[in-house]
């Protein structure tokens, strides 16, 4: 696996997990952290992942040292 379809891949998984949070998990009270707000951050750190893979796959393999 390549480290551009593993940022995809996780930047992926990132984002739906964010959406999922701050879609469904409003009603929640919990002491320390409001899930929806953890929701939103996650969701902007997993759309960034993504935006990283793609310039990753776009821009090719890294040359050698």
């Amino acid at each position: 696996m390549t480290r551009a379809s593993g940022n995809l891949l996780a930047g992926a998984a990132t984002l739906v997990a964010g959406l999922g949070l701050w879609l469904f998990a409003g009603g929640v009270d919990l002491p320390v952290v409001d899930p929806a707000k953890a929701g939103v951050v996650m969701t902007c750190v997993g759309g960034a992942e993504v935006l990283l893979g793609l310039y990753r796959a776009a821009r090719g393999p890294a040359e050698p040292r």
